[in-house]
């Protein structure tokens, strides 16, 4: 048919028989003629929305195609949705791909639309918001036609077997039932495939908070039916989503009733598994929730249905012991003492590097600032070890000496970082620092040693928790310190508050108040005492503290307000009240506004929506101190969320905010925001990172530092950082180096060619006296042992292996940002370090030593990078003499002649280094694969996709995918009447971390020279 012409005369007909013949028609030629039935395209839609009319549906099919080829596609859909029939959700034709394509997106427009974001209609300005408006009204009109497409289309996807794609339309249209319905279909053989995706999918794609509880809840149920169907199920997964929803009465009876079967190993590694959270305040009410052994003896059961893993209960002796090993883990720090030990004993520290960088820097003019990172870096490189004796040993003990006033508080503190998690001698650790009871501040170290040691106390039991015997009992003797320095302070007139001297009640106060804060971590509403023995929250300890209107005390104090009151949310609705009175008109010092500011932004960690209100007030405040607390508030509240509006927010302030510190803490937030999305940041910041301004260029590097720091290669990232560490600017060169060792921790060459590079370009940049600034310097001091972290043996890791982002961790990376304003805050960082082992625990949780694992990788590729090797000096040589000709001549004869004659020896070069010392053997190749895949080992983030459980060995694990590839995975015997070699868990003594310190190049033994040797 050349022509439509004829058949488009027929619609203006009165006959609706002969309207009805040429649509028709029409629909069969549409494709080829739409251009022509175009001209005629109003009154076939006057057709279409005439419900009198009997072939309605068909005109509405034919206009939906002749907008679709105009590429008009709203209007084509709304048509479509009239079509009936002839919309054929199951065809494959290019045109119903496209329409379904464009319901599902109007469907979930529809679904996400919220009227009150938009405002009301009557006071609109933008024309864009209205336009949005009357379309969404139009689409809610038509919602039953967009559902019944939406319901073929997830048949379709059944009858073919595409149950990942039902699952994604059903989350993304916000349709639980479709969830529901989609996981169920699937079958036996993928139910369980399904649901680890489904969860994978709600901690990474969902954005709204609510919706994704919903979700989760679901999930719960769909958990517990496959239970109640087979019999068992992924208990691991199903413990993630009782955490998540914060249920805690449930994940109590999950517990008990795996301990009284033959699966209560899954409840020792689901222990273990939370405890790698550090969601302390769930742990601190499970426990309350969990019962004490004599308590049930005699319970046979719990509440719930009993069915699955309570089928066999276990006896009631039997019941106790277990209950005893799942305690262990849950309140006397088992995990903690697994990691001390693990890296205690396999401590890699290169202390050339730490000797060569003082070395070089004590042979200058004294730089405090540089001394005060070198002590720092140290306790970088040995963070969790337990090995102090570098700064212990004698000839370094002056050298340390010279820190003081506040550099001697920090240089104190960082004993908390070395021996992070050793709660068990932490008083023994710092008894040479800690004050007197009798007298605080007169100690030889005199008060800022003591302060530093009140806050290394804190960093010690940081993770500890105010739930355990120990923590609980380190957190009284910092709540006594602070008491002690208050009454300090109330000793001294005002006459005497003059001269620093006098004032040593500030770094005491300053620091048993981030001590406090720090072991008290998210406990919130504990109760402490106060100077007359009175019982009061801990929060209410400290605001005292922050209404004295001091401004070092205040700011430890709101520091530890927000470190208390973690992730509360408005159940501390009163504390932030109070907090943001002092900040916003009651007080003048920045420290103590900027600290209020930071404390009310942790206090809304993880709330998300519910925190909107609260970031429209700081975001809106004049202050700029309020507005830059105001962009961790987003960050916090947003961590881990990939939030599109809460990113769109911070790169508004980015470049919008008149003070360089918002801007540069918008930038920086960014990175915790997209925790859980890194591969989307490098394109983000890209532009950011060649702004004109350079504090924006410090966030953009900041960001990627955090943001990308779960990753296994960060290549994109990592280029962005190249180009800003030769940035003209001194501090964008210091964020770019402490960001890129972030990235290129545990990587060696083998594995990223620029890892080598990095290290030699921190190498010069300390040594060059002449070209770099001291904040350039510091940056690469610091980086040098933050690229070491932990004895080589740890990353940082702000999410954990089941996806959850850990609060302690996201908040002491934020605390440790603040070390702009306040250097000791650099300690900070020691929270978000996570040893990178794999060690494998049996049923008594010592360490099986038959326990094997295998990789598929070369293991140099995940080897410790070399160590350094002191720079040769040449050595003088005597100038060659002169020789003639005529004797060179008679000389190359004379060796001409000897090689003839035999008296020379031809040596073979290719044999010559075969047995060149120093280059291992196959066989020592061997045994050092051995040595390195046996229980305990280390496994790199890079190297968890190639690790292997053999099928063969003694011992399995009890979770064998993705996520237990490393950290502590509980082992499962298989043949348990067999004798087995285990290892104990023993954590390391002040005396044996002072003998067995990192080894050193030894002095070779002495021998007597007897001449005859060289004859």
């Amino acid at each position: 048919m050349d022509s439509v012409g004829g058949l488009l005369v027929l619609l203006h007909e009165d006959s609706n028989k002969l309207k009805g013949k040429a649509l028709n028609s029409l629909h069969n030629v549409v494709d080829s003629h739409w251009s022509e039935i175009l001209e005629q395209i109003d009154p076939i839609e006057e057709l279409a929305l005439n419900d009198s009319f009997e072939f309605k549906e068909l005109a509405a099919a034919v206009a939906s195609k002749c907008f679709y080829h105009l590429e008009e596609y709203n209007e084509s859909l709304q048509l479509a949705l009239r079509a009936g029939k002839f919309f054929d959700v199951n065809s494959e034709n290019e045109y119903e791909v496209c329409i379904i394509g464009k319901c599902i997106e109007a469907y979930i427009a529809l679904q996400n639309y919220d009227p009150k974001e938009s405002g009301n209609a009557d006071d609109m300005e933008d024309e864009e918001d209205d336009e949005e408006m009357v379309k969404m009204q139009m689409l809610a009109e038509m919602k039953p036609q967009l559902e019944n497409i939406l319901n073929g289309l997830f048949e379709k996807c059944y009858s073919k077997g595409n149950f990942h794609e039902a699952l994604g339309i059903a989350v993304e249209a916000q349709k639980l039932d479709k969830v529901k319905d989609t996981i169920e279909r699937s079958g036996n053989h993928m139910q369980a495939e399904m649901l680890s995706h489904a969860l994978s999918v709600s901690q990474t794609i969902i954005k709204n908070k609510a919706f994704r509880m919903k979700m989760i809840h679901t999930l719960v149920e769909l958990y517990e039916a496959q239970k109640d169907q087979t019999g068992s199920t992924s208990y691991l997964e199903l413990a993630v989503c009782l955490h998540l929803l914060g249920h805690v009465d449930l994940y109590s009876v999950l517990l008990i009733d795996l301990l009284k079967s033959d699966d209560f190993l899954v409840a020792y590694q689901i222990a273990f598994d939370l405890m790698e959270i550090q969601d302390q305040k769930f742990v601190r009410d499970l426990l309350d929730k969990l019962p004490g052994p004599a308590a049930v003896e005699n319970t046979d059961t719990v509440d719930g249905d009993g069915d699955g893993a309570n089928a066999n209960p276990a006896p009631a002796s039997e019941f106790d012991d277990r209950l005893s090993v799942l305690l262990a883990v849950l309140k006397e720090g088992k995990a903690q003492a697994v990691y001390l030990d693990f890296l205690y004993q396999n401590n890699k520290t290169d202390l050339l590097i730490l000797r060569t960088v003082k070395n070089t820097l004590s042979a200058g003019r004294r730089n405090s600032v540089l001394h005060n990172a070198t002590v720092i870096m140290h306790a970088y490189l040995q963070a969790g070890t337990t090995v102090d004796n570098f700064i212990t040993e004698a000839k370094n003990s002056k050298w340390l000496e010279l820190a003081s006033n506040w550099a001697r508080f920090s240089a104190t503190a960082a004993y908390g970082v070395i021996h992070k998690g050793n709660v068990t001698s932490s008083k023994n650790i710092l008894k040479q620092f800690l004050p007197s009871n009798e007298s605080p501040g007169t100690s030889s170290g005199g008060a800022y040693a003591e302060g530093g040691s009140l806050y290394a106390m804190g960093l010690i039991h940081a993770l500890d928790g105010s739930h355990s015997k120990t923590g609980s009992e380190a957190l009284k003797y910092l709540n006594n310190a602070q008491i002690d320095a208050q009454k300090l302070h109330q000793a001294m007139g005002p006459g005497d508050m003059g001269g620093i001297a006098t004032k040593g009640w500030e770094p005491l106060e300053h620091g048993a108040c981030l001590g406090m804060g720090l072991v008290g971590m998210a406990s919130g509403d504990i109760m402490m005492k106060d100077q007359n023995n009175n019982d009061i929250p801990i929060t209410e300890l400290l605001m005292d503290v922050v209404l004295r209107d001091d401004a070092v005390a205040g700011e430890a104090a709101a520091y530890a307000i927000g470190m208390t009151c973690l992730g509360g949310g408005l159940q501390h609705e009163d504390v932030v009240g109070r907090m943001l009175d002092v900040a916003i008109g009651q007080t003048k010092h920045e420290k103590l506004i900027r600290a209020l500011a930071m404390g009310v932004a942790m206090i809304m960690y993880g709330q998300e929506e519910v925190a909107q209100d609260l970031i429209e007030k700081l975001c809106g405040e004049k202050d700029s101190l309020l507005r830059y607390g105001g962009m961790f508030m987003v960050g916090l509240a947003y961590a881990g969320t990939a939030n599109n509006e809460a990113i769109r927010r911070l790169l508004r302030v980015a470049v919008s905010d008149v003070n360089n510190d918002v801007r540069r803490a918008a930038v920086t937030n960014l990175g915790f925001v997209l925790l859980n999305s890194p591969e989307r940041l490098p394109e983000l910041v890209e532009l950011l990172s060649e702004s004109y301004n350079p504090h924006v260029r410090y966030g953009s590097a900041m960001a990627l530092g955090i943001g990308c720091s779960g990753m296994s290669m960060a290549t994109d990232a990592l280029e962005l950082l190249d180009a800003l560490r030769e940035d003209k600017v001194d501090f964008v060169r210091q964020g770019a180096m402490l960001s890129t060792a972030m990235l290129l921790m545990q990587k060696n060459p083998s594995q990223e060619p620029k890892a080598k590079a990095f290290r030699t370009k921190l190498r010069e940049t300390i040594e060059d006296t002449k070209h770099s600034s001291t904040m350039t310097r510091m940056g690469a001091v610091l980086a040098s042992g933050l690229i070491d972290a932990c004895g080589r043996n740890a990353n940082i890791q702000l999410v954990s292996r089941q996806g959850v982002v850990r609060p302690p961790a996201v908040a002491g990376m934020a605390l440790w940002l603040q070390y702009w304003y306040w250097y000791p805050m650099m300690h900070m960082l020691s929270l978000s370090l996570t040893p990178t082992a794999l060690v494998g625990l049996n049923r008594d949780l010592d360490m099986p030593v038959a326990f094997e694992v295998d990789c598929d990788l070369p293991l140099a590729a995940f080897d410790y990078p070399e160590p350094t090797t002191e720079k040769k000096v040449a050595k003088k040589v005597r100038v060659t003499t002169a020789v003639l000709s005529m004797t060179a001549k008679q000389n190359a004869k004379d060796k001409a002649k000897g090689k003839d004659d035999g008296t020379t020896m031809d040596v073979d070069e290719s044999d010559k280094n075969e047995n060149e010392p120093g280059k291992p053997t196959d066989e020592e190749l061997q045994e050092k694969r051995n040595d390195m895949l046996k229980n305990p080992l280390r496994v790199t983030r890079s190297q968890q996709s190639k690790i292997v459980f053999l099928d063969e060995g003694r011992y399995r694990p009890v979770a064998n995918d993705a996520q237990h590839k490393s950290g502590i995975i509980i082992l499962r015997d298989t043949t348990p009447g067999e004798e087995e070699e285990v290892r104990r868990i023993s954590v390391p003594t002040k005396e044996e971390t002072t003998t067995n310190s990192t080894p050193e190049v030894q002095m070779p033994q002495g021998f007597t020279f007897n001449p005859s040797m060289l004859t």
